[in-house]
């Protein structure tokens, strides 16, 4: 067994690019966004509230991001049966709203962006458009 393996890094420069193609997203479809970009390991690299967008998805974005940064999938999928469990057992550090998605590279996960503040649909169209700036 190898003692390393390969591994790519999402820079500030990326997560940008990643941010304002989400944001550009937002407003072709006229739903401002909390948009928030994050690196392998959930930190956040980059985020843009909209004006207009609401102040609780600041909270819920990041959140979003995380989770698919962490799991590798892209939120919601969960059942609803063990959401709570979920959440409960990673210190509310874990959601499964819509609107989350890892962003890939040559097959590794190097990051997550996450939007916020529309409909589910709206959110993941926002989130899809991020992740494929990179």
């Amino acid at each position: 067994m190898a003692d390393l393996k390969d591994a790519r890094i999402l820079t500030l420069s990326g997560a940008l690019k990643v941010l304002d193609a989400a944001i550009a997203e937002a407003e072709r479809i006229g739903q401002p966004m909390c948009i928030a970009v994050v690196d392998l390991g959930g930190n956040l690299l980059a985020f843009g509230r909209m004006d207009g967008s609401k102040a609780l998805s600041v909270i819920s974005s990041t959140c979003k991001a995380r989770t698919a940064a962490l799991s590798g999938e892209p939120t919601g999928g969960a059942h609803a049966d063990v959401e709570i469990q979920i959440a409960l057992a990673s210190d509310s550090q874990w959601t499964n709203l819509i609107g989350g998605l890892p962003i890939k590279v040559g097959g590794l996960v190097v990051g997550a962006v996450a939007a916020g503040s529309g409909s589910g649909a709206q959110d993941l169209a926002v989130a899809r458009a991020g992740a494929a700036a990179i």
